[in-house]
C-alpha cells in the first residue's frame, strides 16, 4: 500500500471567503493558525456564509507578513492579526452557538458592506474566548474557532477521485473546504480513522462531516448548482445527511507540512 501523505493544507481566515493553500501550518487548539478566526455578521448579529451569499466565494485571501489580505474585484484590504478582546466586545450567533467577538474596525466593516451589498460587520474571535465542541463527540472539552462545528477537516484525494468518476464534470476538492488533503489509501477510508499522526501532530477523528449546500457553490464563479451533493446523496446519504470527509480534534500543538506522512494508530 502506498504511504498516506499530506498533499494539501488549507486555511480560511475569514469564514466562508476563499481559502489559502499553505506548505505548512501550526496546529492550534481551535484549529490551524489563522483558520476562521474572523467572520462576517449581518445586522441581526448572525453569521453569514456562501450558503446564502454565494458572492463571498469571490473574495480571495492571502497571507503577507503575518497579515491576512482580502482581495475583491481589484480592491484589497489588510486584516490585522489581532484577535485579543477589547472593550467593545459583543455577542453574535453562529449556528446554535452564541460567542463573544470584537469588530475589527468600522473601516473594515464598511469595506465588506460595500462590496457585498449588504450591511455587515467584520468581527474577530479572540483566541481565549470559549466555543466548545459538541460534547457528544469529545472527551476533554475541546474548543473550536468559527468553523461550522469542529477544528479540523480531512479528506482523501482518493475519495475526491471516486466522486469525480461519478460526475459528468470533474470538480475541485476546494468545494469541500478541507484543512488537510492526503494521497494514498482507499476512497473514504478516512471515515473510519480514530487516532493518527500527521508528522508529529496527533489527531483524533470524531465524526464524519455532514455536508450542507455550500459544496454546490463554484469557488471560482460563485454560481450555485446541484452538484456534487446530488450525486453524493445517491451513495453517501445516511439518515437524511450526506457525508464527505472526517472532522478532527488535535491532541497536541505541532506544525504540519505538505509531504508529512500520516501514521494510523487506531481505526
Amino acid at each position: 500500500m502506498a504511504d498516506l501523505l499530506v498533499s494539501q493544507i488549507w486555511i480560511y481566515p475569514i469564514k466562508s471567503l476563499g481559502g489559502i493553500s499553505l506548505q505548512s501550518a501550526k496546529v492550534m487548539p481551535k484549529g490551524l493558525e489563522f483558520d476562521r478566526r474572523w467572520m462576517l455578521v449581518d445586522s441581526d448579529r448572525k453569521f453569514i456564509t456562501q450558503r446564502v451569499h454565494s458572492r463571498m466565494a469571490l473574495f480571495k485571501q492571502s497571507l503577507s507578513n503575518g497579515q491576512v489580505i482580502v482581495t475583491f474585484n481589484g480592491h484589497s484590504i489588510a486584516i490585522p492579526n489581532n484577535t485579543t478582546p477589547n472593550d467593545d466586545s459583543f455577542k453574535v450567533q453562529i449556528w446554535d452557538d452564541v460567542v463573544t467577538v470584537s469588530e475589527v474596525s468600522a473601516e473594515h466593516s464598511r469595506w465588506f458592506s460595500g462590496h457585498l451589498g449588504i450591511d455587515t460587520k467584520l468581527v474577530s474571535f479572540p483566541e481565549n474566548n470559549e466555543r466548545r465542541v459538541d460534547p457528544k463527540f469529545i472527551s476533554h472539552e475541546e474548543h473550536v474557532s468559527l468553523a461550522d462545528a469542529y477544528p479540523f477537516l480531512i479528506i482523501g484525494q482518493s475519495s475526491m477521485d471516486d466522486l469525480n468518476k461519478r460526475l459528468d464534470h470533474k470538480l475541485s476538492i476546494r468545494r469541500f473546504r478541507p484543512n488537510f488533503v492526503f494521497t494514498g489509501g482507499e476512497p473514504y477510508e478516512e471515515d473510519t480513522w480514530k487516532n493518527f499522526q500527521i508528522g508529529a501532530a496527533e489527531f483524533t477523528g470524531v465524526k464524519r462531516c455532514a455536508r450542507c449546500a455550500l459544496p454546490n457553490v463554484d469557488p471560482d464563479t460563485a454560481e450555485k448548482g446541484i452538484e456534487p451533493l446530488r450525486t453524493l446523496s445517491i451513495y453517501r446519504k445516511v439518515d437524511s445527511k450526506v457525508f464527505f470527509g472526517q472532522n478532527l480534534i488535535a491532541l497536541n500543538n505541532e506544525e504540519v507540512h505538505v509531504g508529512d506522512r500520516i501514521i494510523l494508530k487506531t481505526t
